[in-house]
């Protein structure tokens, strides 16, 4: 009979302290063994949270091409405010967000953030002026940055150990998913006469944040959260039944409370000045930083908000065909960031980023060249050059950028440092997508 594991339980059982190469019990086959779908299940309704980031980006890029979105005026009265509003709102309460996530945990904050997201949709979604259009998007960049944030640190957490990397990886690549659904709503939905045309994509982004809602209420919290606040109980039962199938004696459960336990006492509560307070940390925020600059300012960023700019620069005007190609193009980005992320335990993350930056190089290189010099007489070879681009970009900065991120982060800096990443690619996403704006005001 297996031990109980009840969070009600007097005390919780004295676990020894074992180390996975020392130990014949944690063997491959009691990992596999002990694995649990419902684990599993769970860590996928989470990467809804990049699923909506993602789709709300390309749906912007969609929407350009639909003339019922009534483009002419919305250019006139600022697309670029409109495609970088959201990061602005993020910007503003990034500061905040280690605060929830460390006060009230990882699921109450993406509560929180997944509700603001879903009301920002649904008065994007109704809004009759540009003006309201504006104040959801500010209303989705300011749930996102809640949501998103605590989101990928509870897959992080509660991930099952041999699969942690894999689930991690996939959080961000997902963001390619969220983008292609965007893309292909708005194909769909292009025949549509009327403001539906662009209503319709508004309320589907909708669908994510509601589904996120209703699944982390019966989710489980992050272990490593719960024993941070001293419920102990808590953390194990969790561990038990998603990783030990409900025996807390199993090897792998006693593995991780304990691991847990240490790294809580060792990791002390921590301010913002704490990131640069030691040598490690320093290099820590000098990398996370770097991977954030070089993340939005490798060229994506252009095809990634204007790419109905791009296209009217090289000759392709019909809006079918460029929401078409918009269509065809996410879901190459999906299938080369899921690849990635598959990949980083084989290849390694170091030589996924070298291929990726090298790619990049050579692709977006040729593809500048191109386009100032044959402009629309050579449009065609310009658009291969965006899907060679993105392939590049996809197998490593799509699928790592973010996994990356976390697992440098040491559990006591983990929200404070994740927020600042965040921070320094939006800030740089909003520089890069202003600058691109007036560019294309001059063409």
């Amino acid at each position: 009979m297996k031990p109980s594991c009840d969070a009600s339980a007097s005390t919780v059982p004295a676990l020894p302290d074992p180390k996975f190469k020392d130990n014949e019990e944690l063997s491959y086959t009691t990992l596999i063994r002990d694995s649990n779908e419902e684990a599993n299940e769970m860590e996928m309704y989470r990467l809804l949270a990049n699923f909506g980031d993602g789709y709300d980006g390309s749906m912007i890029n969609g929407l350009q091409s639909l003339l019922q979105w009534g483009q002419p005026s919305i250019i006139q009265k600022g697309l670029g405010l409109i495609a970088t509003v959201q990061n602005v709102g993020r910007c503003a309460v990034l500061p905040f967000v280690p605060y929830f996530c460390d006060g009230l945990g990882r699921r109450k904050t993406i509560f929180v953030g997944a509700g603001v997201v879903l009301a920002g949709a649904v008065v994007q979604a109704f809004s009759r002026d540009v003006e309201t259009f504006l104040g959801s998007r500010v209303m989705i960049g300011c749930g996102s940055a809640f949501m998103v944030n605590a989101a990928i640190m509870l897959v992080t957490e509660t991930a099952y150990p041999t699969q942690r990397a894999t689930a991690t990886a996939m959080f961000s690549a997902i963001w390619q998913g969220g983008a292609l659904v965007a893309a292909w709503t708005t194909f769909g939905t292009f025949h549509i006469a009327n403001s539906w045309a662009w209503r319709i994509p508004s309320i589907v982004q909708a669908v994510a944040p509601l589904i996120l809602m209703v699944t982390t209420v019966f989710g489980p919290e992050s272990p490593r959260w719960l024993v941070s606040k001293g419920r102990d109980k808590e953390a194990l039962k969790m561990l038990a039944h998603y990783h030990g199938q409900d025996d807390a004696e199993s090897p792998i459960v006693r593995f991780q409370y304990r691991q847990i336990q240490t790294a809580i006492k060792q990791d002390k509560a921590t301010e913002w000045k704490d990131l640069m307070r030691t040598r490690g940390n320093r290099r820590r925020m000098m990398v996370i930083v770097a991977l954030a600059f070089f993340s939005q300012w490798s060229g994506n960023v252009l095809v990634a908000y204007y790419l109905n700019q791009v296209f009217h620069t090289i000759g392709i005007t019909n809006p079918f065909t460029q929401l078409l190609v918009n269509g065809f193009l996410q879901t190459e980005n999906l299938l080369i960031a899921l690849s990635g992320a598959f990949l980083s335990d084989r290849v390694g993350r170091r030589p996924l980023f070298i291929i990726s930056t090298l790619g990049m190089l050579v692709t977006f290189t040729a593809q500048t060249g191109l386009t100032a010099r044959y402009a629309e007489s050579h449009g065609k070879g310009v658009l291969g050059f965006i899907f060679i681009f993105y392939a590049a970009y996809d197998v490593g900065y799509s699928a790592l950028f973010v996994m990356y991120t976390v697992e440098i982060l040491p559990y006591a800096i983990r929200a404070k440092g994740l927020s600042l990443f965040y921070f320094a690619v939006n800030v740089t996403s909003i520089a890069n997508m202003q600058v691109l704006m007036l560019y294309f005001k001059e063409k």
